[in-house]
């Protein structure tokens, strides 16, 4: 029997066509261990590609490759960004974090990672701990974030979450006229690593706080440093964190948070956080726009921790991650003034900022001379 497929549906099932923006796509698979992995190398115009591996049950081959995709992409313009030499790579493994994990997979994974030739390095990500990748790095040297006992460069939380601060002082001094922290209402969705970091700083630079978390611990811990140091702390439940009037919003948990019913619903001037993906759309940053909230590029704010990991391949030095940081306050200013000058969105302006750098670095990377080795010349 003769199926007929129509034409979107032809593309949909055609890999070549999902991957036309991506240079490379690796299915990896090892019946031994039960490793069924896909690593999507997005551009390695700038260097070699740079993203995290994260583990999850998808349902189907065909998410996890959505996933990947989509994520790899991501991680190119956050190089670019962040002013990094790589280029964007994800890797997703098909399974349960909780029970499908063994030393053995790990090390199956990395042996994958080393058959590219130093064309993609990974490390943790959502589903995957440091520990998970001490044994990939006894199979290839293309491994990042690892913990400081096997030469890593230690927690990537802590420049994350300074540049969402540094995000922040950018955004008030636009918003607000004053990149002061002091004397404003932060609504602080996520009290994880990151999240919790950005809450401290904002309690002690003498701001006022709406914190929400579905760890009860995490929310009892910010509200208890609150009341030590003398700030206002006011836990609230899940979705009320969006209805609750703040100067600015800060999404440091889930992606796709903002959204058709949020946007309705948030009181506030601005957002900047550290969430990946936090617009479920990126009409939603019209939307965003249109009611005069400013928006923070996420990939522009979170970047720290993919600084660091940078950093680690050429010897970790945790003040130069820092000082590096410091470059989102610049990078996000720049964005907005474009964003005003031209009457875009914020996406649309760092998306045109990462474009032409991209274009940039494309001619000069042509430019060749042998006395001079690669500046992504990198542990391998």
């Amino acid at each position: 029997m003769n199926v007929m497929l129509s034409p979107n549906m032809s593309q949909r099932l055609d890999l070549f066509f999902q991957m036309r923006e991506h240079e490379q796509v690796v299915f990896c698979l090892d019946e031994a261990t039960g490793l069924r992995a896909i690593i999507a190398i997005h551009s390695t115009a700038l260097g070699p590609a740079l993203g995290g591996c994260r583990m999850h049950p998808y349902a189907t081959t065909e998410e996890a490759l959505a996933d990947a995709l989509r994520l790899s992409k991501g991680m190119t313009y956050k190089c670019l960004a962040a002013d990094v030499d790589f280029g964007g790579g994800k890797a997703v493994i098909i399974g349960d974090p909780r029970k499908d994990k063994s030393p053995e997979l790990f090390r199956a994974f990395g042996q994958f990672v080393e058959s590219l030739g130093g064309r993609f390095y990974t490390g943790t990500d959502m589903g995957t701990t440091p520990d998970d990748f001490v044994h990939a790095l006894k199979e290839t040297n293309c491994i990042v974030g690892v913990p400081e006992a096997y030469g890593g460069s230690g927690d990537s939380s802590v420049p994350t979450a300074e540049g969402v601060v540094y995000g922040i002082q950018a955004t008030n001094d636009v918003v607000f006229g004053s990149k002061h922290l002091h004397g404003k209402t932060y609504a602080v969705q996520g009290l994880g690593k990151v999240g919790k970091k950005v809450a401290f700083r904002l309690l002690e630079e003498g701001a006022d706080l709406y914190v929400c978390d579905l760890n009860e611990a995490a929310v009892k811990e910010v509200v208890a440093y609150g009341k030590r140091i003398g700030a206002s702390v006011k836990p609230v439940d899940g979705t009320d964190i969006y209805r609750v009037e703040a100067d600015v919003f800060v999404p440091c948990a889930f992606g796709g948070v903002i959204n058709d019913e949020t946007i309705a619903e948030l009181r506030v001037k601005a957002v900047v956080g550290s969430a990946n993906n936090q617009l479920a759309d990126k009409r939603h940053a019209r939307m965003l726009k249109e009611k005069g909230i400013m928006y923070a590029p996420d990939y522009i704010v979170n970047a720290g921790g993919l600084i660091q990991v940078v950093d680690e391949l050429y010897g970790a030095n945790k003040e130069r991650v820092l000082a590096k940081t410091k470059a989102i306050y610049d990078t996000l200013l720049a964005i907005y003034a474009r964003a005003d000058s031209e009457g875009i969105t914020t996406v649309e302006a760092a998306d045109q900022f990462c474009e032409e750098r991209l274009e940039q670095r494309k001619r000069r990377n042509h430019f060749f001379t042998h006395q001079k080795r690669p500046k992504w010349d990198v542990r391998h």
